[in-house]
């Protein structure tokens, strides 16, 4: 395959959202993992939120759990964590396995606290055991297997309940950031994944989180933001974005308007993030600027959301690739640039190797016959 010349100069960090076959769920593939390098597995939280049907609390903050496969030095190979949004393939009818469960609680900094005290390798009877004891009660015993544990004057504090039917299947496998050998090292991880039997499910996708740190400059994010304005609907259709993938979506159009004025990209860098603070930008798009403009201690990157589910890292490559060129096109070009006409005139411009533009080219060419 020509793809197999292809490679990225980027640091990026891939997330690709799998499922595993029935009967399987995604330890297995960090057991599988951490065998095929002589690794070991580190049990921990990982923190989501899901809409709530209860009156008067939106949301409820989950923790559910993960896995780090560790190299034999303690280095991070992967991460097998639940994504809530894969809900199709699961049968909800399908009785809970056991030692799987959930923590619940409307209260994030609470989840934080258990996070800190609780063991993700205890079972669902043991694991707050710790919290009831900080707040001078004890666990209580509720229907289906829960474990609630409140305050003293019975508020709750969170429960742990089994997880519902075959939620230990749905499996987002999450690389540490990798600044060479990319091919080689999501081959590595997809492989066995493959092997295994895992799935592209109903609802899923791939994201590629690129380092932010070369995208520091108000004119590369106005660039950045009215291309991808711009072109956004066409590069869905070029890279084939799952229709059924959840959580995608544009920008705000005042968020947009304020980017693309001169009294916003004539600031200095610093100025001009902070000028964003007014508007609610959120990860759940199909570009996600969250983690670049207010950033988080372990990620600060720009994330792209809009692909599908690939188990071969070539086709993962491609795209980091094309990505990367948009990026530097970015940077490179004036902040008063014409904008290309067509993506075809936009591939003409992007700097990429002669190899990447003719796969996205010919792509292009037989989506538009």
């Amino acid at each position: 395959m020509e793809v197999r010349n292809l490679s990225i100069n980027w640091k990026i960090g891939v997330e690709v959202e799998l499922l595993a076959p029935k009967g399987m769920s995604r330890y297995d593939l960090a057991e599988a993992i951490a065998c095929e390098h002589k690794g070991t597995i580190r049990h921990f939280f990982y923190p989501q939120v899901e809409p709530s049907k209860v009156e008067g609390k939106p949301i409820f903050n989950n923790l559910t759990l993960a896995f780090e496969i560790l190299d034999s030095s303690g280095k991070v190979i992967a991460q097998c964590v639940d994504d809530l949004t894969l809900q199709d393939d699961c049968d909800k009818s399908h009785p809970p396995k056991n030692g799987w469960y959930r923590i619940v609680s409307d209260e994030p900094r609470l989840l934080q606290l258990i996070m800190q005290q609780c063991n993700p390798a205890a079972s669902v009877i043991d694991v707050l055991k710790p919290i009831a004891r900080l707040f001078g009660t004890e666990i209580e015993h509720g229907q289906g297997g829960m474990i609630r544990v409140a305050d003293r004057t019975g508020s709750a504090i969170a429960i742990a309940a089994p997880l519902p039917g075959e939620r230990e299947r749905p499996c987002e496998l999450i690389t540490p950031p990798i600044e060479n050998d990319h091919l080689k090292r999501l081959e590595a991880l997809l492989s066995i994944a493959r092997s295994l039997g895992f799935t592209a499910p109903n609802e899923g996708a791939t994201h590629i989180h690129f380092d932010a740190k070369l995208l520091e400059s108000t004119s590369t994010l106005t660039n950045l933001v009215r291309l991808l304005w711009e072109f956004d609907v066409e590069l869905g259709k070029l890279v084939k974005t799952n229709p059924n993938c959840r959580r995608l979506g544009k920008w705000s159009l005042e968020f947009y308007n304020w980017v693309q004025k001169p009294d916003f990209y004539n600031q200095p860098w610093l100025e001009a993030k902070r000028s964003l603070s007014k508007f609610e930008i959120t990860k759940y798009c199909d570009f996600n600027l969250k983690n670049f403009i207010h950033p988080v201690s372990d990620k600060y990157t720009f994330e792209v959301r809009i692909f599908p589910v690939w188990l071969d890292g070539h086709s993962v490559i491609e795209v980091a690739g094309l990505f990367e060129g948009i990026l530097y096109w970015a940077i490179n070009s004036p902040v008063d640039s014409k904008m290309p006409a067509s993506l075809s005139e936009l591939l003409n411009e992007l700097p990429i190797s002669k190899n990447l533009y003719e796969i996205w080219q010919n792509r292009l060419m037989r989506d538009l016959n």
